[in-house]
């Protein structure tokens, strides 16, 4: 399915990448890298197209993103509104790193605070991590412990409980959030 989705987006790929690039400048990288914790608490490293400005983190500081985030760029704030930031991800999915659905990834800073502070958080990773998953659909994004608390609820349900026929679901709803705008953004 990945290889489908990248073979059919590639042309908007394009075009994003070309919108980053017209932005930032020649310098600037296209594609963004970052460490995240996958299936049993392996690290790996997830490819997004870069929405926010080339020092967002320059401290080196993890933190989340919000809702009016100043390091956004203004084409960040586009492809992120329709999701086209996380089609280099497939790539992610092609080499084994992650699923197509499943509980999303999260940053190892983050997952050792919640390992600690979140009853079961530890759980979510018997899975291979998701490009979309049971959580994002019935929980908007979130930037707090509660947020993660929450949505570990959905998790935890879709680790449970996952069968073809739920991927399925889910992967239709998702089509739904990113093709109209429907659902928890």
């Amino acid at each position: 399915i990945a290889l489908l989705v990248l073979l059919v987006t590639w042309p908007l790929m394009l075009l994003t990448a070309l919108a980053i690039r017209l932005e930032s400048g020649r310098g600037a990288s296209i594609l963004y890298h970052q460490e995240r914790v996958g299936e049993n608490g392996k690290l790996f490293r997830l490819i997004k197209f870069r929405s926010m400005g080339t020092d967002a983190e320059s401290n080196g500081v993890a933190r989340w993103a919000t809702k009016n985030d100043q390091r956004v760029t203004r084409v960040g704030h586009f492809i992120r509104r329709v999701r086209l930031d996380e089609l280099p991800q497939l790539w992610n999915v092609l080499r084994g790193d992650m699923s197509i659905i499943g509980p999303r990834p999260e940053r190892p800073q983050f997952v050792d605070d919640f390992n600690i502070r979140i009853r079961y958080y530890a759980l979510r990773h018997c899975l291979k991590p998701g490009l979309t998953g049971w959580a994002q659909l019935r929980y908007p994004y979130g930037s707090s412990l509660e947020d993660a608390e929450e949505k570990l609820k959905f998790d935890l349900f879709y680790v449970k409980n996952h069968n073809l026929v739920f991927d399925l679901a889910i992967l239709i709803q998702t089509l739904e959030v990113v093709l109209f705008g429907r659902g928890a953004r």
